[in-house]
């Protein structure tokens, strides 16, 4: 079957109609509709996997990849112009360019934790940009799975875009296959296996993976709305969000503080009972549920710590300057566990963040302009905030990656149509003129062409 969904793509591809964009238009219109009139089953489908809210299912899944949309329908005839390019003096007389096209099939991996959200948005960035796909979403939200196979069925001809759906199986038997792109989002172990099974074919890769982001509370921050926005962006999809801060350094002076503000922002969101909040959802699988309460043993709690088999229910936790050797610290949380850790000098960051790596996001509470700078230019991540967490993600200008561990290549708005296409260099010289001294037999003095370099 796999095989035949890859001849079929071929084919259509060397058809040449998805480099008409037109074409293109015409079905990203067609997909935003039926995201539109199936937007109320898809939350449910979303509450079915892991009972998570509707507001944050649309406000995180849906809503954004209606936005993506949006952005593309409008710009897509301007970014899929010719971009002029200054000539250079030895092509004179010429005309420069960069054209951009399509790789051609593109196979896109995509998580449990956002199973919407992270499967649509990399796919509207291929199709704008002209290349048909093949998407694979996560066996492990298998109601969203189902209505995105759904949608994609009944937009799109299988040979342009379709979903293949399976478990561990299914993607060996996808990666076995030669792909002009592959876009995965996950973790960093299984990113390794994609990024080597791409290899074999030489085939270039965008890997959005995850990491351990730190999140730093200074001695000038301010504390209540420093605990309301690390508490949003903490236990939001309970926790499993790949952008969520991984742990907090606060400054000493201000950790008794900041965690009563933390304890009191936790219970204002969620209510004293915060097993029956509808606003809280619960941990998409098992394997990860049972992880999880593995973190907590022998771990210090400042707040929460309550676990649920039946309902995959995780407690939103604070965790008391946690050993850097617990498993709770070994690698990325993801999920409603947040350890605080006390820090004395600047120079004591650097024991911490330095330990993990280079993060997808860093998150700074500060008002201290010089301390903001050189954090910001001492650590590398993929992205991050000052005074908030999570929301440079909602800007679709800017580009979401990870660096190093945490990921290869950015996208959203430009940003995808531009990961998605191969930038092809063109120059167009002119007849009229031919200067003869870069032709053989050469007679042009040494001295003269080491002075070419100022040319070019």
């Amino acid at each position: 079957m796999i095989q035949d969904i890859v001849n079929a793509q071929n084919a259509f591809f060397s058809t040449h109609q998805t480099k008409d964009v037109a074409y293109r238009k015409q079905y990203l219109k067609q997909l935003k509709q039926e995201i539109e009139a199936q937007e109320d089953a898809i939350c449910e489908a979303l509450y079915a996997d892991f009972k998570k809210p509707k507001f944050e299912s649309l406000a995180t899944e849906t809503q954004l990849v209606l936005a993506e949309l949006s952005y593309a329908l409008k710009n897509i005839e301007r970014w899929s112009r010719p971009e002029p390019i200054e000539s250079s003096w030895t092509n004179f007389p010429s005309k420069d360019w960069i054209q951009y096209e399509p790789f051609g099939k593109v196979l896109i991996i995509s998580p449990w934790n956002y199973p919407f959200m992270l499967t649509l948005a990399p796919v509207i960035g291929a199709l704008a940009a002209g290349n048909t796909v093949v998407i694979k979403p996560s066996e492990l939200s298998p109601n969203t799975s189902r209505i995105i196979a759904e949608i994609i069925k009944k937009v799109f001809p299988p040979e342009y875009v379709t979903v293949v759906e399976g478990g561990v199986d299914v993607s060996q038997a996808l990666l076995s296959e030669k792909w002009e792109y592959i876009f995965f989002t996950g973790s960093t172990q299984v990113g390794k296996i994609v990024y080597k099974s791409a290899a074999e074919h030489l085939t270039p890769v965008t890997l959005e993976l995850g990491g351990k982001n730190p999140c730093v509370v200074d001695e000038t921050a301010s504390l209540k709305l420093a605990a309301k926005r690390i508490v949003w962006g903490k236990f939001i999809n309970a926790g499993q969000t790949c952008l969520a801060p991984d742990y907090i350094l606060v400054h000493t002076s201000k950790k008794k503080d900041l965690v009563e503000a933390i304890k009191g922002q936790i219970t204002s969101f969620y209510g004293p009972d915060i097993q029956k909040s509808p606003d809280f959802a619960r941990i998409t699988t098992e394997k990860h549920f049972k992880e999880l309460k593995a973190m907590l043993q022998g771990q210090t709690l400042l707040f929460g710590g309550t676990c649920n088999d039946s309902e995959s229910y995780v407690e939103p936790t604070l965790v008391d300057e946690p050993n850097l050797n617990s498993k709770l610290m070994e690698g990325e949380i993801f999920g409603p566990i947040l350890p605080i850790i006390s820090y004395e000098k600047e120079q004591d960051l650097h024991q911490y963040i330095s330990n993990y790596g280079k993060p997808l996001a860093f998150y700074l509470f500060s008002t201290n302009k010089r301390f903001q700078k050189r954090l910001l230019s001492q650590y590398s991540f993929g992205g991050g905030t000052i005074n908030d967490t999570v929301i440079h993600i909602s800007n679709n200008r800017l580009p979401f990656g990870g660096v190093g561990a945490s990921g290869i290549g950015g996208y959203h708005g430009k940003h995808s149509f531009e990961l998605f296409s191969h930038k092809k260099s063109m120059v167009k010289r002119a007849n009229w003129l031919d200067i003869p001294m870069r032709y053989p037999p050469y007679t042009l003095p040494i001295r003269w062409v080491k002075r070419f370099k100022h040319l070019f």
